[in-house]
């Protein structure tokens, strides 16, 4: 593995923090899905954590309404605690357990309680800024990659181990 030295405005995931952190981010988050914009936010958290994209949070009420769907799925972050799921149902088609949230977070990220995430790749395209965003390989973290942030990323294959 070979540290990408970050450039002028870039950061390195390198650089970012364990146990991770949740910090307040005025940018331009839209996410589009089944050929429409299902949120639109200025007010977002992002978590970074060492090796990993950042994730963004968005307030859930910056989503569109009927787009989330609870889902029964439910999983453990060791820092950020038990994640819920949603489904996110389109004009057309639902995905199945493609974003999450924290109902209860742990302390230290109760900021990003009522926000919700969504894997990228699952969606037809999340901005920042209006740039498209490239998603995390693997989308186990469901991170998101843009031209300011550089790697290598944890997440796709043989990086497990890392």
């Amino acid at each position: 593995m070979k540290i990408i030295k970050p450039k002028a405005g870039q950061e390195s995931v390198w650089d970012y923090p364990r146990p991770p952190i949740a910090e307040r981010v005025s940018k331009h988050i839209k996410i589009f899905f089944d050929g429409m914009e299902i949120a639109n936010t200025n007010r977002s958290w992002r978590v970074l954590e060492t090796s990993h994209p950042p994730v963004y949070y968005i307030p859930v009420e910056d989503f569109k309404t009927g787009i989330l769907i609870p889902s029964d799925k439910t999983s453990n972050c060791e820092f950020k605690g038990i994640a819920h799921y949603y489904h996110i149902q389109g004009e057309s088609i639902e995905i199945r357990n493609a974003a999450w949230y924290y109902p209860n977070p742990n302390k230290g990220f109760e900021t990003i309680k009522n926000h919700v995430a969504v894997y990228p790749s699952m969606m037809d395209k999340c901005t920042v800024n209006d740039e498209v965003v490239r998603a995390q390989e693997g989308d186990f973290y469901g991170g998101w990659i843009t031209k300011d942030i550089v790697g290598p990323f944890k997440g796709g294959t043989g990086t497990w181990g890392w």
